[in-house]
């Protein structure tokens, strides 16, 4: 059984930084962990993925500059530094894990594993 355990959310001035971090744990092959939100009333969208043999990393124009996503191998963990944070960043962020493949995706539907989630809430 896989599970991933979030953990960093909270309330942050606009500008302010917050570090999250998800934990995995069970046995699987990850191929890529991912960091997503969602804010009410809109569709869940990814913030940054990394390709957990490469560490290569991928971001949307809305974040880039401003999050970064790493990983700790030995820790099965993956974290998202988030610096320069705007009331438009706050969300529910989740977790995500795709096992199935090597293939490169930035859709939900394409990560098998998510974690509880955790609220960032940015004030301006």
């Amino acid at each position: 059984q896989v599970q991933l355990v979030e953990s960093g959310g909270g309330l942050v001035q606009a500008g302010g930084s917050l570090r999250l971090s998800c934990a995995a744990s069970g046995r699987t092959v990850s191929r890529y962990m991912g960091w997503f939100r969602q804010a009410p009333g809109k569709d869940r969208e990814f913030v940054a993925i990394i390709k957990w043999s490469t560490s290569s990393t991928y971001y949307p124009d809305s974040v880039k500059g401003r999050f970064t996503i790493s990983r700790d191998k030995g820790k099965n963990t993956v974290y998202l530094q988030m610096n320069s944070l705007k009331p438009e960043d706050s969300a529910v962020y989740y977790c995500a894990l795709r096992v199935r493949n090597d293939l490169y995706t930035p859709f939900p539907s394409g990560y098998e594993y998510w974690g509880q989630g955790t609220q960032v809430t940015v004030s301006s």
